[in-house]
């Protein structure tokens, strides 16, 4: 069976700067693989391509077979792919519940089957009593939680997830772990860039780690971390030496 989404050889160029270079690797339905590495990696790089923001200058991307690459985001946002971002920007003079409707006309333009299941995401998302509720009056977890609920109103079989649980307090990121388990069993493959190790820990099977723009390690997320390699890429030369 072919994965669900395999990335091969995707490169992207800026400038005098290489911020990806020949990145390969695959996703296969059902599982949460982690993407980490230092900053300037080059993982929002990988994200945006993927997501159709970015063009890469070589290399294919294919997802349930079918090569995205050169597609436009609303295509693949359609074909199946969603995603969240870091810095979260909801309509804020908008209500929770116009906000997560906003996501479904991408499937729908039926208002009131819409509505039906933006009211219930948000009660998937412990929101439900916050559905009328302006964003601008919510707190930043919450806003974290409408961006995620969002990317699932398009009705996505992969989700790229950009740091879910920056800032939150160690008992929003507890919230945000059960919620993205809730989420991939729901039947929804998810690919999570994340820099709190707990968390990767607590959801991935595998991780992947990008270093200068390529790929140097992937596996289960207790071998990788104690990998030289990634060792060195994240605390330097010598404290990897040191450990060996």
């Amino acid at each position: 069976m072919s994965p669900l989404l395999d990335v091969r050889g995707i490169a992207k160029r800026f400038g005098g700067l290489q911020a990806v270079g020949d990145l390969s690797f695959q996703l296969e339905a059902g599982e949460i693989l982690a993407l980490l590495g230092p900053n300037g990696a080059g993982k929002t790089t990988a994200f945006n391509m993927i997501a159709g923001y970015t063009r890469p200058d070589s290399g294919e991307i294919l997802f349930q077979g079918r090569n995205i690459a050169r597609a436009r985001p609303w295509t693949i946002c359609r074909a199946g792919i969603a995603r969240t971002f870091q810095l979260s920007k909801p309509f804020a003079d908008l209500t929770v519940i116009e906000n997560l409707m906003v996501g479904g006309f991408a499937r729908s333009r039926d208002a009131s089957a819409i509505r039906d299941k933006a009211e219930a995401i948000a009660d998937f998302l412990g929101m439900g009593r916050q559905a009328d509720t302006e964003v601008q009056h919510l707190t930043a977890f919450d806003r974290r939680k409408l961006e995620l609920g969002r990317a699932l109103s398009t009705e996505p079989v992969l989700l790229l997830m950009d740091e879910v649980v920056a800032g939150a307090t160690p008992a929003e990121g507890q919230e945000m772990v059960a919620l993205v388990r809730r989420i991939r069993d729901r039947g929804v493959t998810i690919l999570i860039v994340e820099h709190v190790m707990k968390v990767i820990m607590a959801l991935s099977e595998r991780v992947i780690v990008m270093e200068s723009g390529r790929l140097i390690a992937d596996g289960a997320p207790r071998d990788v971390v104690n990998q030289p390699e990634v060792l060195k890429a994240y605390f330097g030369e010598q404290y990897a030496a040191a450990r060996a």
